[in-house]
């Protein structure tokens, strides 16, 4: 670790892997982030037609290494995974091998066991070990939890999500279940997941699902739409829209919503409606420019606290695999026709 005298010795924060385009947003928070030094890898044979490497990391202005090995040999203090997801336990496993703390994208693995190894191999590092929610930052959900929890929306009836997007282009690999474990299900249910999960701190104990590949059938080898029926310990029944269904043309990648309804009241809240819509003057094409606030920055700003301080961030590997152990079940149900039973959830 490099250290000024008279400072606070600045953190390496290694970002492994281009695969996951949140990198790029990750990369832009980080750079000019006071008392952090930067440090990017991506290494190996890169789809054609897609910007990774080295060429990705100068057009970020990122500083950058060929290999891993070079990369910790630089001694990172954390590193953020950002590898197609069947990469996240090998990369994670390596990160603890050499001590850094860990923010890893969603979902945490494809497989359970994948998910248990990478939380005992973090707990054995005595790593701490985060996972990439960063809805669970904004304001709204804030809001809504604090509402909850003060008892103003009394007994939680049912919860209605739609985490809905475009296609991933930039990415073939998510589209590949081969490298993501899965399609618009892996991708999206987690999210909402996540969200549920920090609301109500409630095992889910049965899952239904349905899925399909009529959208995109011609360029997705996983299904790009979905629908998920979740039931929770205290009884509240939670239905999850996962789908890739926002066209090429739509003037943003997509959106995340929920409905809570109560025996007192209910909530609707959409995560990241603000934002200002007009036209092109040029094309007469929709604008949408949103202006919440960057959730990236909210996590990543948590990560660090994490690292500097040795707490564990929350969410954590333990809310990765309860939110994997659900879309593992959802993918069983599809494959089945039947409803999945769930085991009380990991503490």
């Amino acid at each position: 670790m490099s250290t000024n005298f008279g400072t606070t010795p600045a953190l390496r924060v290694a970002i492994l892997s281009f695969a996951h385009t949140h990198a790029q947003g990750y990369a832009a928070v980080l750079k000019n982030y006071p008392g952090v030094e930067l440090l990017a890898s991506d290494p190996g044979d890169h789809p054609e037609g897609e910007l990774r490497g080295a060429a990705l990391a100068q057009q970020l202005g990122l500083p950058y290494v060929d290999t891993y090995e070079e990369l910790f040999a630089w001694s990172p203090d954390a590193v953020i995974i950002t590898s197609e997801n069947t990469n996240h336990r090998a990369d994670v496993e390596l990160a603890a091998s050499h001590g850094a703390h860990i923010l890893c994208e969603k979902p945490l693995a494809t497989t359970v066991s994948d998910a248990r190894a990478m939380i005992a191999a973090c707990e054995d590092a005595r790593v701490n070990l985060m996972v990439a929610y960063p809805v669970r930052f904004s304001s709204a959900f804030d809001r809504l939890k604090k509402t909850n929890d003060a008892g103003h929306l009394g007994r939680l009836l049912s919860i209605r999500g739609s985490n809905n997007g475009k296609l991933p282009r930039e990415r073939e690999w998510f589209t590949q279940p081969a490298l993501s474990g899965g399609g618009a299900l892996v991708d999206h249910v987690v999210h909402i997941a996540d969200l549920l999960d920090a609301l109500m701190g409630s095992s889910v104990t049965s899952v239904t699902a349905v899925a399909n590949q009529i959208l995109y059938s011609d360029r997705a080898e996983a299904e790009t739409g979905g629908l998920v029926n979740l039931t929770y310990e205290n009884g509240t029944i939670a239905s999850i829209d996962c789908s890739w269904s926002e066209p090429d043309s739509a003037p943003t990648w997509g959106g995340l919503k929920i409905n809570v309804a109560g025996t007192k009241g209910s909530v609707d809240v959409d995560f990241f409606g603000p934002r200002i819509r007009g036209l092109e003057t040029s094309t007469g094409k929709p604008v949408e420019l949103p202006y919440s606030p960057n959730l990236d920055a909210t996590l990543l700003e948590s990560f660090l606290t994490s690292v500097r301080t040795g707490h564990q961030a929350q969410p954590d590997g333990y809310v990765g695999l309860r939110t994997l152990e659900i879309v593992t079940a959802a993918q069983r149900s599809i494959q089945t026709g039947e409803t999945i039973s769930l085991p009380r959830a990991t503490d």
